[in-house]
């Protein structure tokens, strides 16, 4: 026992005070490839343009022009509804969904079931010398994640691969060739720095695909924790809430920290548990789902139900009663509800057994401001 009280505790200094580790020879795993330099966010392989950006600079427009006012306002809200093993419940009808606004029903204008549409999916991996050394747990739990989410996409879905230490970059762009995909995460085989800018790349990924169409997520493959962002946690909320991207989260090395928990000391115990609620945060507030797993044999139900929440949805679109265009926040809520009573809605199976159920929708969005 005290060899193996002796070989955790050195461990756990490795991956908490960032002792690097001995490279190991190539008999005993695959040949690493050394990896590109750290660029700048924008940079993309040669062959690709870059992930659209809503931020590009427009020329300057003549002042004789004619300007208007918009006052057409639609709120579009994709709805998933789970039940407690992660499963899609379809044929919900229309009539039995409430949309609130701060605590205020709407009146839903228009009202579809997306089954099976091509997806575009963001994936936000961060890949670090502090969590991630070659060959070790946060290492191969990382490949495990990344590598399974790839399989379960379809022929017709868009990926890109963004990889984070000190700063995002932005590894394979937005592409159906899966043979670009796979170059993409082999090149995630030696980390570079041991910081964790999770808030900036997180940001960054959101900003850069808030012109692209259709049904889109982040999927963020992470422990959580932030050390170097430009960013705060309150500033990166709020961009990511105005962003409008669902964030689906998987938090790694959740089954070491459990064995390790006896050598911490309080503040690494904090540092992680806050990492957990951030993850959660951005998940729950962007529609998404966090996910927490402690064993590999997790990590296949995890994709079906990523993969159920974002093929199978309910699109939702009202126009708010609050026509104030002041930019504020305001808080969105769904819920299922028995339209003779109003109250919760009760579902069951085909034993009629009742089936407990969750709703997934993004938790509100930003007013717009008045056009000068």
């Amino acid at each position: 026992m005290k060899y193996l009280k002796a070989a955790v505790m050195l461990t756990l200094a490795f991956l908490l005070t960032g002792i690097r580790l001995p490279v190991v020879s190539a008999q005993q795993g695959p040949q690493p490839k050394k990896p590109a330099p750290a660029t700048d966010t924008t940079t993309t392989d040669t062959d690709q343009p870059p992930i659209p950006s809503q931020y590009k600079k427009d020329k300057e427009v003549p002042t004789s022009l004619p300007t208007f006012h918009s006052d057409v306002t639609a709120v579009q809200v994709e709805v998933s509804v789970l039940d407690n093993k992660g499963n899609f419940i379809p044929n919900i009808p229309k009539e039995k969904f409430r949309v609130l606004e701060d605590n205020v029903p709407q009146q839903i204008s228009t009202f579809s079931t997306n089954a099976d549409a091509p997806m575009t999916i963001a994936m936000v991996i961060e890949f670090n010398n502090l969590f991630q050394r070659y060959w070790s747990q946060g290492w191969y739990e990382t490949l495990t994640a990344s590598y399974g989410f790839v399989q379960t996409l379809k022929p017709e879905d868009y990926v890109a691969i963004v990889a984070f230490d000190m700063r995002p970059e932005i590894l394979s762009d937005f592409s159906t060739d899966r043979m670009k995909t796979q170059e993409a995460l082999q090149r995630m085989r030696i980390p570079g720095f041991s910081e964790s800018n999770m808030f900036d790349a997180v940001v960054d990924t959101v900003q850069r695909m808030g012109n692209i169409e259709g049904r889109k997520a982040i999927l963020l493959i992470a422990t959580g924790r932030d050390t170097f962002s430009k960013l705060t946690f309150d500033k990166a909320r709020k961009a990511i809430q105005e962003g409008g991207v669902p964030i689906y989260a998987i938090s790694i090395l959740q089954a070491f920290r459990i064995m390790a928990d006896q050598y911490m000391g309080p503040m690494q115990r904090m540092d992680f548990l806050q990492a957990d609620n951030e993850m959660n945060t951005f998940a729950r507030e962007t529609g998404g789902k966090a996910y927490f797993p402690r064993f590999f044999g997790e990590y296949p139900g995890i994709f079906q139900s990523i993969s159920q929440a974002l093929r199978n949805q309910y699109s939702i679109a009202y126009h708010p009663s609050n026509q104030a265009k002041d930019g504020k926040f305001r808080k969105i809520k769904v819920e299922l509800v028995n339209p003779e009573n109003g109250e919760a809605l009760k579902i069951v199976d085909e034993k009629h057994k009742p089936i407990k159920y969750s709703v997934i929708a993004k938790g509100g969005y930003n007013a717009p401001r008045e056009v000068e």
